[in-house]
């Protein structure tokens, strides 16, 4: 099997560089989308998994999770809902994400993550 592809769609770009390096370094294709509204877009090119921010540039992250859980093309791709409100995380699940991070993280914390939701 080959490189296993994780999309980030995430509007904070210090968070999208240190953990694309990150994931990079232990051997993932990483694609990234600072937008929103580019997610399904990007989804097109078939990722592994995808980390999405929940607020990002006018977009809420649960609708687009809700939206891609609902398509039969794209459900089986792991959703990894990030955002710096704890207080969310309940309905990031509820919307159908696989699994929950609050910001700040430990990159221990989603190597972890990321290694359980693609295994």
């Amino acid at each position: 099997m080959g490189t296993k592809k994780i999309l980030i769609a995430d509007d904070d770009e210090g968070i999208v560089d240190a953990v694309t390096m990150i994931l990079e370094v232990m051997g993932y294709e990483v694609a990234y989308t600072y937008d929103g509204g580019a997610v399904i877009d990007a989804v097109k090119d078939r990722p592994d998994l995808i980390l999405l921010d929940i607020w990002m540039s006018g977009h809420d992250g649960r609708d687009i999770c809700r939206q891609l859980k609902g398509d039969p093309q794209y459900q089986e791709i792991p959703i990894l809902m990030i955002s710096a409100s704890r207080d969310i995380r309940q309905s990031a699940l509820d919307a159908g994400a696989n699994d929950f991070m609050e910001k700040p993280f430990e990159m221990d914390s989603l190597l972890d993550k990321v290694d359980f939701l693609l295994n």
